[in-house]
């Protein structure tokens, strides 16, 4: 699994705020993603607008603390977060649909963010709800609480149009009743007697026993009797005892 590589953009308002930033980037690297931010990366004499470039072009994801301070900066183009501004405008530019950039709400009573952000949902700190932390390591990790169910059949299809008969339900009746009668001592089950408990047309009992004999679910047998007499039997195949237990037709 790929390491998500994160760039954290934000503003030195205050120490207090350089520790929280600090923090963030500290727990979700214990968390499995790759964060950078200039408190390890940037020493006296590197080249800041260079450090942005690089880190903002070759991350995953971008992160950005929105606090008054950072947006003010941001919508005015003053200092390093001004220089930030106009190398993240260029990326969302050059792919107006790109979900790279995350906006995380670090304010109190407000809920501001840069006007070039204005159309991005963004996850409110405000409060370090430990949920909000949990959204956004899931976001980076692209692994959503909730995931998005498969779509069912149509419940107004009409009868007409599904062959029922010919269903996975159909197969499993079938197979229910082969492995009944196994599990009662019977070593075969008789095709008069399995046709009479589906209740399905012959033709249909047919197709459904090709089918189950070519995956090698069941057996047929042809039993001979006195004056030419002649009993089509199935018997379980050693793949439909597996089958037993995989769909949970006996208990084990």
């Amino acid at each position: 699994m790929k390491i998500p590589k994160v760039f954290i953009s934000y503003s030195h308002d205050s120490q207090e705020h350089k520790k929280w930033v600090l923090d963030l980037a500290t727990r979700l690297r214990n968390n499995g993603v790759d964060a950078i931010i200039d408190q390890w990366e940037l020493r006296a004499g590197d080249d800041l607008p260079h450090f942005m470039e690089t880190h903002l072009s070759n991350s995953d994801y971008t992160v950005i603390v929105c606090t008054d301070n950072y947006v003010e900066k941001a919508n005015s183009g003053s200092g390093g977060v001004g220089y930030e501004k106009m190398i993240v405008t260029s990326e969302l530019l050059s792919n107006i649909n790109s979900n790279k950039i995350i906006p995380i709400i670090k304010q109190y009573g407000t809920h501001n963010i840069p006007t070039f952000l204005q159309t991005k949902l963004y996850i409110d700190f405000s409060n370090d709800d430990e949920f909000n932390f949990d959204e956004l390591v899931r976001t980076l990790h692209n692994a959503p609480l909730f995931k998005k169910p498969e779509i069912g059949n149509n419940p107004f299809t009409p009868v007409e149009n599904v062959p029922a008969e010919k269903s996975i339900d159909a197969t499993h009746k079938l197979m229910q009743i082969i492995i009944d009668d196994y599990e009662r001592g019977l070593d075969y089950t008789s095709y008069d007697n399995l046709r009479e408990q589906m209740n399905v047309s012959r033709i249909m009992l047919d197709i459904l026993l090709e089918e189950a004999t070519s995956e090698g679910l069941i057996q047929k047998k042809i039993i001979y009797g006195l004056f030419e007499e002649t009993t089509t039997t199935l018997l379980l195949a050693p793949k439909g005892r597996q089958y037993a237990i995989q769909h949970k037709l006996i208990q084990i």
